[in-house]
């Protein structure tokens, strides 16, 4: 039986559908949330015939979820190595804290030389 948030509902065990909760009325009373909040009403003998069978969902699946988390944290851990390594290896040619404003040094050696040819002429 499907119910919505502010609406009046009998006594009962309710279960909100989008996370999960569980609101217990004791006795009649408004469901908190509002009108897009859908709960469903879930008789205890239903639930206590379900929990098992939940649980061995789990149990089966929890290995499969175990691998899965595994290979990807290995994936994360591989993808940060190889990106770490590519930018340590990239190099600009230029340190962004130095002007360079009187040029670089090669290009004063460069004239130093050419001045030296001149002179020697």
């Amino acid at each position: 039986m499907l119910n919505t948030g502010g609406h009046t509902v009998k006594a009962g065990t309710y279960w909100n559908m989008a996370n999960g909760s569980r609101v217990q009325m004791e006795q009649e009373g408004v469901l908190p949330g509002s009108g897009t909040t859908r709960y469903i009403k879930a008789p205890v003998v239903v639930m206590l015939m379900a929990a098992p069978v939940i649980g061995l969902v789990f149990a089966v699946f929890l290995p499969f979820i175990g691998i899965a988390m595994t290979l990807s944290l290995i994936g994360k851990k591989l993808a940060t190595t190889v990106t770490e390594a590519a930018a340590g290896s990239m190099s600009f040619g230029w340190r962004p804290v130095e002007a360079y404003l009187a040029g670089k040094k090669r290009k004063n050696e460069a004239r130093a030389k050419k001045d030296k040819k001149d002179a020697g002429k």
